[in-house]
């Protein structure tokens, strides 16, 4: 009977892996803080990292082990304002495979500086989509996590993460006038309202075709046929140009960051595209991204 039920249980375990979606490294930084007690920030990185990995994020859609998302959460302690309050900087980094290469590209890089949450050590993290928490832990969190999903799934199928970005902002509404900043759309244009409620609007749509054509019709077929593939990422790109009036758009900023070093390093070398005039691009680049122009932008070749 004991060989019977351990044999069971090992027929079981992929279908019990499936309910997980995310393979996420949790890390947290502490340096800032003075005093002794700093346990309950090893037992709050343990309980993230559970947390954020057996949570079955997307109940009606199951993933291999192989398809779990790869992402990171990076948490610089900034402040410890009493026993159980803490302010804090928050990194999320999220990343996916390539078709037929062993490359991982880079799809979201995001610094939230202000997070601000409650947390008593060893206890339930609970995340309820439908309300508040009270402490504003797993609503940060599972607002991201949703934000990882989105983009991620953007790069798969058109706008495919409309119902992933859908449940952010609901976390977001949730989350307003609860006590806590960086959901409020009036607290300025680089809060999590403001973010989600940019990329849920229309202006984004032509952004998130963008993204999906450069990863699936673009880095996807690159191993197969370069030139095609490059040519595909370099028109889309060109299409950025709807933004060039209204470059500071957010959304537009961080797909930018994400793929500065990639963009570089696309047309910077290997075959050249002849069809797609390379030094429009890099001039387009350089307008609604200045900031980058030096460090990225100046190495394409025309």
């Amino acid at each position: 009977m004991k060989h019977i039920f351990l044999f069971t249980l090992l027929l079981l375990l992929p279908l019990f892996a499936t309910c997980q979606q995310l393979l996420a490294d949790v890390n947290i930084n502490f340096s800032k803080v003075q005093g002794s007690n700093n346990q309950v920030f090893t037992t709050l990185k343990k309980d993230l990292k559970e947390f954020i990995n057996n949570t079955d994020w997307i109940q009606d859609k199951k993933l291999l082990m192989k398809e779990r998302i790869k992402c990171s959460f990076g948490i610089i302690i900034d402040e410890r304002i009493s026993t159980d309050k803490f302010k804090a900087t928050l990194l999320i980094q999220s990343s996916r495979p390539v078709y037929n290469s062993s490359y991982i590209t880079p799809v979201l890089n995001y610094q939230d500086t202000n997070f601000t949450f409650n947390y008593i050590e060893s206890e339930n993290l609970v995340f309820n989509e439908t309300r508040f928490s009270g402490k504003n832990l797993t609503d940060v969190i599972a607002f991201y996590i949703y934000m990882i999903l989105g983009y991620d799934a953007d790069t798969f199928s058109r706008y495919g993460g409309t119902e992933y970005f859908d449940k952010a902002q609901k976390i977001s509404d949730n989350s307003i006038n609860q006590g806590y900043n960086g959901w409020n759309t009036f607290d300025g244009p680089k809060t999590r309202g403001s973010l989600i409620a940019d990329i849920v609007n229309d202006k984004s749509k032509m952004l998130r075709n963008i993204s999906y054509n450069y990863h699936r019709l673009g880095l996807d077929v690159m191993s197969s046929n370069e030139l095609q593939a490059k040519t595909h990422i370099a028109t889309y790109l060109m299409k950025l140009n709807e933004y060039s009036s209204n470059y500071q758009f957010y959304p537009l900023d961080l797909f930018l960051t994400a793929k500065r070093e990639e963009i570089a390093n696309i047309f910077s070398g290997g075959i050249p595209v002849t069809s797609i005039n390379i030094s429009e691009l890099k001039t387009l680049l350089q307008k609604i991204n200045p900031i980058n122009s030096n460090d990225y932008w100046n190495k394409i070749k025309n």
